[in-house]
């Protein structure tokens, strides 16, 4: 070998690393200590629906650290719970980051097992499994064409009406139905629970001239005999619609009272009150008439009128005609 040329051994030493590896390097990226990647954690929380029967969304929440600073695949898979083999959800985002969604081809009256497994290039985990029936887990869209409208002239009612959801016409099934209302200026809702499979309801013992928001949501459950609860739709849009204002005279604005000590009606009139809005409370939203209670109403309602007529022109009713005045002849 000539004189201070350098042997194999040390041209090895000087020759640059080959480009490929460092070009992975560069494009994938190498775990570090401390650089926060990891293996992902298996995935949990589970939910599943169907609007159809035929078909089935998931949702899922990904294990505590997330993604950890490397990209996780996600895979729904689902088998029939005795036999079959495992299959794979295609349809990804549908609600969400992490839900996928199912179209067709499901069996009835048969349970599925349901998991997700989450992939990076550090390893895999997998969920609990989630076992439900098709039947189990049906909801539906809101209910659609909801109306609010006054009652006449009564001036504390709104009467509510909408149409059983479309999707579930063919199906043989039950629905309950929930109400929930508020005033134009609060975010605070109340919802009527009571209102079972009715597709109308009488809101009663509201503000008068003050304007509500209505929305009704539906739960179709028993469907073909399923004993499970059901899965609340999402709310109907809001619906608006105000109350007609009173005719009542407002605090401090004066009340003429009859002459004399002669007897008054309004013992009589708290009586009936008390009797009506005993009635007006176990009728809510049931099959019970209303038909007393607007009578009395639209009644007591004209004779406020009256007496806020004879203010106006400066006169106040005359003790005889107080006593005229009775309860309508049929209620």
């Amino acid at each position: 070998m000539p004189a201070g040329r350098p042997g194999p051994a040390a041209q090895s030493a000087r020759r640059p690393p080959p480009l490929l590896p460092l070009l992975l390097l560069c494009v994938l990226g190498a775990p570090r200590p401390g650089s926060g990647a990891l293996p992902p954690e298996k995935p949990f929380n589970i939910s599943c629906w169907s609007k159809n029967m035929k078909d089935l969304t998931c949702r899922w929440t990904p294990g505590a650290h997330g993604e950890t600073f490397l990209h996780t695949n996600y895979s729904l898979k689902y088998k029939l719970r005795w036999y079959g083999q495992d299959n794979t959800c295609e349809e990804y985002h549908t609600v969400g980051p992490h839900s996928c969604h199912i179209p067709k081809d499901l069996a009835l009256f048969t349970p599925y097992e349901i998991w997700v497994e989450a992939t990076n290039r550090l390893g895999s985990a997998r969920s609990d499994v989630l076992t439900l029936d098709i039947l189990d887990v049906v909801t539906t869209d809101p209910p659609p064409d909801v109306h609010v409208s006054r009652v006449g002239g009564l001036e504390d009612q709104l009467s509510v009406r909408w149409v059983s959801p479309p999707a579930l016409k063919d199906f043989l099934f039950q629905a309950k139905y929930q109400i929930r209302y508020r005033v134009e200026d609060s975010v605070d809702w109340k919802v009527v629970d009571d209102v079972s499979n009715q597709t109308s309801c009488r809101l009663a013992g509201l503000k008068p001239g003050t304007v509500y928001f209505v929305q009704v949501r539906c739960n179709p459950f028993g469907i073909y005999g399923s004993k499970k609860a059901g899965i609340w739709s999402e709310w109907s849009h809001p619906t608006a619609a105000s109350t007609p204002r009173s005719e009542r005279p407002g605090p401090g604005g004066g009340v003429c009272e009859p002459r004399g000590g002669e007897p008054s009606s309004g013992p009589v009139r708290r009586e009936l009150k008390q009797f009506l809005g005993w009635l007006k409370k176990h009728a809510y939203c049931s099959n019970l008439s209303f038909r007393l209670y607007d009578q009395w109403r639209a009644w007591m309602q004209k004779s406020h009128k009256t007496r806020n007529q004879h203010r106006t022109r400066g006169s106040c009713p005359r003790a005889d005609a107080a006593r005229r005045e009775v309860l309508p002849d049929k209620l």
